[in-house]
């Protein structure tokens, strides 16, 4: 059975930093891309950054400069490292792992890990 499970949410004042960690589990030879997302209440999920394997990260605009995205292929593992955190960046945050191919053969499509709370106060 795939996964992802996350580490590393909870409460931070503004101007504060929190890290966020994932790691897939599973029989896993490879993944094409892992990220992260995130929901605030009454809004819709979001892109927040991605990495493709052997590419430059994307970010989405509003957290450019301050959150950095990073991988290790060899762990299967995603980290966000968020700074300058505002109280806008409260949110559930997801991480995602797309196009995971298994030692066994076969790929599987996507997966989404629990989730995460990250709230920052004002």
């Amino acid at each position: 059975q795939v996964q992802l499970v996350e580490s590393g949410g909870g409460l931070v004042q503004a101007g504060g930093s929190l890290r966020l960690s994932c790691a897939a589990s599973g029989s896993i030879f490879s993944i094409n891309a892992m990220g992260w997302y995130r929901q605030a209440p009454g809004k819709q999920r979001e892109l927040v950054a991605r990495i493709l394997s052997g590419s430059t990260p994307t970010y989405a605009d509003s957290v450019k400069g301050r959150f950095t995205i990073s991988r290790d292929n060899a762990k299967n593992t995603v980290a966000l490292q968020m700074n300058s955190l505002k109280p806008e960046d409260t949110a559930v945050y997801y991480c995602n792992a797309v196009g995971l191919h298994m030692t066994g053969g076969g790929v599987v499509g996507t997966i989404w890990g629990q989730g995460t709370q990250v709230t920052v106060s004002s």
